[in-house]
């Protein structure tokens, strides 16, 4: 089983994002890190925004990020978006099958059943495992250590009003 490139970009910027994160990731740094098409990897973005899997934002200071926490995000769903039905052989979709052997076939149930456990294991991964180990990740690809996001000071109470002395 392969998956296509579509689907590899789609999950090396989910993980650069929660590598990355709390900071905002450009296009242009996934694109550099992993040597990709700055042109596909918009498309790619696109796609995962509109699915809810990154939030984008405009501008001179903008850049992407995950929607959700990296917990949340499950591998084999981002497989299925970007990789559509996973029909190894021409029998695996009833629209297009013309084998004569559907049915009785044990080939096809074996692969059915080798896809099924293929996404079972994807299923069972999310983005978080797959950005478990950041510091390695962020080395390999020569980016820096993310430094946390500034965690703003607190805005004092206001001075309590003098009470009335009207009784």
């Amino acid at each position: 089983m392969k998956l296509t490139n579509y689907t590899n970009y789609a999950l090396r910027t989910l993980q650069m994002a929660a590598i990355r994160a709390p900071h905002l990731v450009r296009i242009d740094e996934v694109a550099k890190a992993h040597r990709i098409n700055r042109a596909h990897l918009t498309k790619v973005v696109h796609q995962l925004a509109q699915a809810g899997f990154i939030e984008t934002v405009r501008g001179p200071k903008g850049g992407l990020r995950l929607a959700r926490a990296d917990s949340k995000i499950i591998v084999g769903d981002v497989v299925r978006l970007t990789e559509g039905p996973l029909d190894l052989v021409e029998c695996f979709n009833p629209v297009t099958n013309s084998c004569k052997l559907r049915g009785i076939c044990k080939l096809s149930a074996a692969l059915h059943q080798a896809t099924a456990a293929f996404m079972a294991v994807l299923d069972d991964l999310t983005v978080a495992d797959i950005a478990v180990n950041r510091a390695d990740l962020l080395a390999r690809l020569g980016l820096p250590a993310v430094a946390p996001a500034p965690v703003p000071a607190p805005v004092p109470a206001p001075a309590p009003l003098p009470q009335d002395s009207y009784s």
